[in-house]
């Protein structure tokens, strides 16, 4: 947790003095998305390029 709190703490004072509300939000909501995906690739939970293609596009 402690490590999760501080990252939060670093994104949000590398952004510039004028920032939203919104603006924080969105970074915090985009940094957690990318370290849930991150973490299902390592775990190998993703789907090929062709599984998608197969799934959505038909033949």
């Amino acid at each position: 947790m402690y490590i999760i709190k501080e990252s939060a703490i670093d994104l949000i004072n590398k952004m510039p003095n004028h920032v939203t509300w919104d603006d924080i939000m969105y970074e915090l909501y985009v940094k957690k998305k990318l370290a849930t995906a991150l973490e299902a690739a390592e775990d190998g939970r993703v789907i090929s390029h062709e599984d998608v293609k197969k799934r959505f596009i038909p033949q």
